[in-house]
């Protein structure tokens, strides 16, 4: 998608100091550049991965005006390359991307990193949502989007992936360990990797044993979210991504059940 066809999808929704950020400033010749912010140690640092310099430019503005450090990668191979050196927080990533597609990104850091991801794609179909979410990123937006919901989505992942609320809590259920702590999952004694909202989904279900949560009230604490802006086949997924690494059965689960009509609960 161009940044013109981007920018259409605002009008109407975005103020005038908000069209005042659309100036380019950047360097567009070169594979990343930082935005440069007053620096401190409470600072959360975002890599905004897109190849078209007028969209890096806008959602980077708009973070470093919410207190972020970002900085810049216009191709998959960058993006790897600056994960590697700078360490960030959480990653903006555009699926449609030369050198290495988003997905081919996200597979490759799941080797090394459970960093969160938040997907920028223009793909609407569900199927397109779906693969990014099964490759392990932790949201998406569509493209055209707003920048002050991509903030918001920033803000809830990372919120989400530093919660304090269970980090003193241990839960054991004969062959499944839910450390709080160190937010490791061993199963069946080896442990397990997940990324921050699979953690947190799990911590969350198994929290209250037996208990059935709706997709609305799974978005609203895990997320953060709503079904009003975000798809409940999100929560779909990262289920199903739960059952293939925590149960013996995905096909055949007996921790996490789905409560037909009504929800998911988790069973001791």
């Amino acid at each position: 998608m161009s940044f013109e066809e981007w920018q259409a999808g605002l009008s109407g929704r975005r103020t005038e100091d908000e069209q005042n950020l659309n100036t380019a400033s950047g360097n567009a010749d070169s594979s990343y550049a930082l935005v440069m912010a007053p620096t401190t140690s409470l600072r959360r640092s975002v890599l905004v991965v897109d190849d078209e310099a007028m969209v890096r430019e806008v959602v980077c503005a708009y973070l470093d005006r919410e207190g972020f450090t970002t900085f810049e990668a216009i191709d998959g191979e960058a993006a790897l390359d600056l994960v590697a050196e700078r360490e960030p927080d959480l990653i903006v990533l555009d699926v449609m991307l030369p050198k290495l597609d988003g997905y081919s990104v996200i597979t490759e850091l799941r080797k090394h990193t459970q960093v969160p991801v938040i997907l920028l794609t223009a793909r609407a179909e569900e199927v397109d949502r779906v693969l990014g979410l099964e490759l392990g990123a932790d949201d998406y937006v569509v493209k055209p989007f707003s920048p002050r919901e991509l903030v918001a989505r920033v803000r809830s992942v990372l919120r989400r992936s530093t919660m304090p609320e269970h980090r003193t809590t241990i839960l054991e259920f004969d062959d499944l360990v839910i450390d709080g702590r160190t937010r490791d999952v061993l199963v069946r004694g080896e442990r397990v990797e997940m990324p921050p909202m699979e953690f947190d989904l799990l911590m969350y279900l198994a929290s209250s044993p037996r208990q059935v949560f709706s997709r609305s009230q799974i978005l609203d604490h895990v997320w953060g979210s709503s079904t009003d802006w975000q798809d409940p086949s999100t929560v779909t997924v990262h289920i199903r991504r739960l059952r293939q690494k925590i149960e013996r059965d995905a096909d055949d689960p007996q921790r996490i059940l789905t409560v037909w009509g009504r929800g998911y609960r988790f069973e001791p």
